[in-house]
């Protein structure tokens, strides 16, 4: 693991939390995240992590996994436009997702910032961790319950990765909290 350096702010450390969230923060959601926090010594920052779904990618792995390149392969050259509109949907989703989410937590007074990734996320979570000296983990999906019983989902992945504490929350539905 990478060597974590201390950040200062007005002579005090800072308590970087990487957020790998699966969907948009919800209030309920990032107040409890805060909560968890509420009594650190020092001042805490979140940088929230959205992974983003590569289109061409994704469908060049369908169309080799069904074994039917060859058939449609030539055809994927011609769809590149449709493609590269898909990903700027795709992009502008989960930068309009990550911003949100960032809002949420600043509204909480809290420091954040956010970003989104093309990588797969356990690769971009590292990454992150390591830019921002990152000193917890915090991952924030929808239960996975064949990956997590595998374990084969994010926050297993992450531990086995990662040398800082991770936390798997389960991501609050408004939805269904309203449905109640």
């Amino acid at each position: 693991m990478g060597v974590y350096r201390l950040v200062r702010t007005g002579g005090r450390e800072m308590y970087d939390v990487v957020l790998l969230v699966e969907q948009e923060l919800s209030e309920p959601d990032a107040e409890r995240v805060v909560e968890l926090h509420q009594d650190m010594p020092e001042p805490v920052k979140y940088h929230v992590l959205v992974p983003c779904h590569n289109a061409e990618a994704g469908v060049e792995a369908s169309i080799s996994a069904l074994g039917t390149a060859d058939l449609y392969g030539p055809g994927l050259a011609t769809q590149r436009q449709d493609l590269a509109e898909a990903q700027k949907a795709i992009d502008t989703e989960a930068k309009g997702c990550t911003g949100r989410s960032v809002q949420r937590l600043r509204d909480l007074g809290q420091d954040a910032d956010g970003g989104i990734s093309h990588d797969r996320p356990i690769d971009a979570l590292i990454a992150t961790v390591d830019k921002v000296n990152g000193r917890e983990v915090i991952i924030l999906t929808r239960p996975h319950v064949v990956a997590e019983f595998f374990h084969l989902d994010w926050t297993n992945s992450a531990r086995r990765h990662l040398g800082v504490p991770v936390l798997h929350l389960l991501e609050h539905d408004p939805q269904k909290a309203s449905a109640s």
